[in-house]
């Protein structure tokens, strides 16, 4: 086994530091995963095949996978943006700004929602003035949207901002000096180096707003077959001691999510390969 441990390793024991690695994510990750699949094994292919393709949990995989999707593409854009601020511009209130956008982190996901909701709603602060407009934000996809973006944004601007801190500026004045315009410089010099860490943000945010439960339930009114998220489906299966039905639809859940943070390690790899 001594081939797996690094040529020019400071801290010795190698085989000691994996063993407890490999304990550690077999009881916290691997004995959990494969619970859930011995679960949904015990109840048969037909149960779970009926369970997670009927038409409720059908349509809570299309608000919840496509209402990610659009809040992991707005996150993208607009946390971009954010990181752009902070990292090229200096303004009073820089700090708080910047500590703004963690957030989302440290707030719990319960006091996010009912704060939404309080915000969103036909009588609250923001909703008051959508409502002559037509438009419903509370306990509409809508309202599922505002929460999963505001739960995403700090995965894009965090995974960018170091990024663009290290962007040498010289070579934005090369290409100004070519002749190239803003617009130009941004597209072919800036925003290529940008683009990896900008995906990867985008599906980290992506891969966090699937499994949202605690900020999406206040303010999308859990409607079936319109504004039900499937982790609360999950969580409404539990409670009717439906274990297996509340296992199948895990299931579903954990290979998705596998799937992404495949996919987030395959851009990780990427961009650092294209780097060098």
């Amino acid at each position: 086994m001594r081939f797996f441990a690094p040529k020019n390793n400071v801290l010795p024991g190698f085989r000691l530091a994996m063993g407890f690695t490999l304990f550690y994510l077999s009881l916290i990750v691997l004995i959990p995963v494969a619970a859930i699949f011995i679960k949904t094994a015990a109840a048969g292919w037909s149960q779970f095949w009926q369970t997670a393709t009927s038409p409720r949990v059908v349509a809570s995989y299309r608000l919840s996978f496509g209402v990610s999707a659009l809040a992991a593409l707005a996150n993208g854009v607009f946390g971009l943006l954010a990181a752009w601020v902070l990292v090229r511009y200096e303004f009073i209130g820089k700090r708080m700004v910047d500590a703004l956008v963690d957030l989302p982190f440290a707030l719990p996901t319960a006091v996010a929602g009912i704060s939404l909701t309080t915000v969103y709603a036909e009588t609250g602060w923001i909703g008051q003035w959508l409502k002559p407009l037509g438009v419903k934000v509370a306990f509409t996809p809508l309202g599922v949207l505002v929460a999963l973006t505001f739960i995403g944004l700090p995965f894009v601007v965090r995974t960018v901002q170091p990024v663009l801190q290290d962007l040498d500026r010289e070579v934005e004045d090369a290409a100004a000096s070519l002749g190239a315009n803003r617009w130009q410089t941004f597209y072919r010099v800036i925003f290529p180096a940008l683009w990896p860490a900008a995906l990867t943000g985008a599906t980290l945010a992506f891969a966090r707003a699937v499994g949202e439960y605690g900020s999406v339930i206040f303010i999308s009114g859990n409607m079936p077959m319109r504004t039900e998220i499937t982790p609360l489906l999950i969580v409404t299966k539990l409670e009717q001691y439906d274990y297996a039905g509340a296992t199948a639809i895990a299931v579903v859940m954990l290979v998705a999510s596998f799937s992404l943070l495949l996919l987030i390690n395959l851009l990780q790899w990427w961009s650092a390969h294209r780097g060098t």
